[in-house]
């Protein structure tokens, strides 16, 4: 036996799941070879040092909130169409196919050609969601002077935002082939829709930081911030953003939706337990205060104040449990 295939049977036998001939041989070679004897004796170390530490269970709040955050996401996924269950099902009996190889080739032609009609589907329905949304923007009211979106074109990018001093009009440039510009209300369908794109738009901190920034004002002015419109943009930014100042504009923008909206709610627990900015905890904490009677807000806030890290989110979060009392 060479040292290679000694130190692969080294890990199995540490964890008895190395055949017993193969023990009695790998017992052999060890007595007459110090480096794998060695390396036998520091994994064995290293096996009852993590014994000695118990696993932790997780947080059963953060059990249930993953648990929302799946059934929502599959929620949302578009149900699938005949020929895509009719080919999951092809895959999931293809193993017991092997006694029959000429109906397994059959079927496997069957599914393949069922792909390639839903790869072609899906593709033609992406491109008219597409052209859909920019005929949307084409079509919404803009001032004379500024130029339309043209329904033939993609909107690639927002390079800039800018609200006008002391009014609801906000201009916003954006680029399909040329850049374009369109200028209107905040209220404007159109201007909505290229926020929330600005919002996502990786390639520039700046725009995102403009339009993050003037979604969470419409936000806290109450001006028909839906969930499924700003209000998911805003979640978005509030988990997925680099750049701290925009998860932190997003987080206010949600602030008067954590009441209502269980979503929201669970996207301010998650920056409070995950967010690597203080502020940002910190400014979660505050919005949580309204709704930390509620069993599972208490329980985080419970367990951030008894063992975080962070000496001053550990502070905040006993002040605010002790503004509220506990009903038994």
């Amino acid at each position: 036996m060479n040292c290679e295939l000694a130190h692969e049977r080294i890990v199995l036998a540490a964890y008895g799941e190395l055949p017993d001939d193969q023990v009695h041989e790998l017992d052999r070679h060890i007595v007459g070879c110090s480096e794998c004897s060695q390396e036998r004796e520091q994994l064995l170390a290293l096996k009852t040092l993590a014994a000695a530490y118990p696993v932790v269970e997780p947080d059963p709040n953060f059990v249930t909130r993953s648990r929302i955050l799946l059934e929502e996401t599959l929620d949302a996924l578009p149900p699938k169409r005949w020929y895509e269950r009719f080919g999951q099902r092809v895959l999931n009996n293809f193993s017991n196919l092997q006694a029959a190889p000429v109906a397994a080739l059959l079927l496997l032609i069957v599914g393949a050609g069922a792909g390639t009609i839903g790869g072609y589907e899906y593709a033609q329905a992406r491109a008219a969601h597409a052209a859909g949304r920019v005929s949307a923007i084409a079509n919404a009211k803009a001032d004379p002077g500024p130029v339309a979106p043209t329904p033939s074109a993609e909107v690639a990018n927002i390079s800039s935002i800018v609200r006008q001093p002391n009014s609801e009009i906000v201009d916003v440039t954006y680029n399909q082939v040329v850049p374009q510009h369109i200028q209107g209300s905040l209220d404007d369908p159109a201007i909505r829709q290229l926020l929330m794109l600005a919002s996502a738009d990786a390639s520039s901190q700046g725009v995102r930081d403009d339009s993050v920034g003037l979604l969470a004002a419409e936000c806290r002015a109450g001006h028909a911030c839906q969930g499924e419109g700003i209000r998911d943009a805003l979640m978005v930014a509030l988990r997925y953003d680099k750049s701290e100042a925009v998860r932190l504009k997003a987080l206010e923008g949600l602030q008067p939706y954590v009441a209502e909206d269980m979503r929201v709610r669970n996207a301010v627990l998650e920056a409070l337990l995950n967010d690597s900015d203080p502020r940002i905890r910190a400014s979660a904490i505050s919005e949580l205060e309204p709704v930390q009677a509620d069993t599972g807000v208490r329980r985080v806030l419970s367990t951030v104040a008894n063992s975080d890290n962070n000496p001053h989110i550990r502070t905040v979060s006993r002040e605010v449990l002790s503004r509220t009392p506990v009903f038994q």
